[in-house]
């Protein structure tokens, strides 16, 4: 069975969902250090040989510092933003 993990339907909706998540991160309060300032992003030598980093730097970060609670908070925002906007476009 082939890999479709995290295939996004509409590719252009990318930069829509990454601002999203950090909107929704900010509000939440979690430190996702935008943009690659990511807490203990000092510590790159070797992220790019090991995979932690996207070796083009095309806006993949190191986010090992999150617990599942935040990571799954801030999912769980970015979920619940597009039901409501998806109602709302119905209504």
């Amino acid at each position: 069975m082939a890999n479709r993990r995290n295939r996004k339907l509409v590719p252009e909706s990318a930069k829509a969902l990454d601002a999203m998540k950090y909107e929704i991160a900010s509000e939440l309060g979690v430190d996702f250090g935008q943009y690659g300032g990511a807490a203990g992003a000092g510590d790159t030598e070797f992220a790019g040989e090991l995979g932690a980093f996207s070796a083009g730097g095309g806006g993949s970060q190191y986010l090992g510092n999150l617990t599942s609670r935040e990571a799954g908070a801030v999912g769980g925002g970015i979920t619940k933003r597009l039901i409501q906007q998806a109602q709302q476009s119905l209504i």
